[in-house]
């Protein structure tokens, strides 16, 4: 039998959540650099010294806020994908275009966020390779890479051979399917960094106002660019207004 958390127990965890939504508000208002000990501290009615029976560091509390923002990223696109596929009986072009889109909304709705976790690293902020973000971070990818399995499990799709592949590329794929645990084939793995890539960069540039040079609203953009993402996966996706490419599932 588990036991309950005490009130002392339930009490810490409330304020720790009141701390980090109170960096979240912090970040969002005002920008990274604001997120201190002394402006929550401040905010919430407590002294600075005090949030350091909570969090060890600055550093320490922005990487819990980073965690709890990948997980809620997670979440979203999960709940997208599962939405989709219960309303097409599990049609993966869906589930596909449903993830890519709530990445982008949900991008465009939480650019300070995004920037966090996306953009660059806040100094002295070495989230990649850190014990506190890991899980989240690898909670969102792997929203992304299950949805890549079942499409190459349900409908596999052309790929390039090992020997097709550059070597020096071939050998970096090799240590990251190692590292993703994943049954699949590097020419595979090369294709799915492709896609995020792509998305990854049109979602990006499009949050950090790097295509207002060319354009004020990129969502046909995006849409054009979902179509590609379909064509490397064999999918056959039509945007609005657009031609239809790609391949029948």
């Amino acid at each position: 039998m588990v036991e309950a958390p005490s009130r002392r127990d339930r009490v810490r965890a409330a304020t720790i959540d009141e701390i980090k939504q109170t960096a979240r508000q912090l970040l969002v208002a005002e920008g990274p650099e604001a997120v201190s000990l002394r402006a929550i501290g401040r905010a919430m009615g407590m002294t600075a010294p005090a949030l350091y029976r909570y969090f060890g560091s600055r550093e320490d509390l922005v990487k819990h806020l980073c965690g709890d923002i990948f997980s809620e990223i997670a979440d979203d696109i999960h709940a997208a994908i599962v939405a989709a596929g219960e309303a097409t009986g599990g049609d993966m072009t869906a589930k596909m275009i449903a993830a890519c889109r709530e990445f982008r909304r949900w991008a465009l709705a939480h650019r300070p966020e995004f920037g966090l976790v996306f953009g660059t690293p806040l100094p002295g902020l070495e989230a990649v390779h850190d014990h506190v973000i890991d899980e989240s971070a690898d909670k969102f990818g792997n929203e992304f890479l299950v949805l890549f399995y079942e499409l190459w499990r349900r409908h596999p799709f052309p790929v390039p051979a090992d020997d097709q592949i550059e070597p020096g590329l071939m050998a970096q794929l090799t240590r990251y399917r190692e590292v993703l645990g994943a049954d699949l084939p590097a020419g595979a793995v090369l294709t799915f960094l492709r896609c995020w890539v792509r998305l990854y960069g049109m979602v990006s540039l499009e949050v950090f106002g790097h295509l207002h040079f060319a354009l004020d609203d990129p969502a046909a953009l995006f849409e054009y660019t979902l179509v590609e993402l379909a064509e490397l996966v064999g999918l056959t996706y039509r945007a609005p207004g657009g031609p239809r490419r790609g391949q029948a599932t």
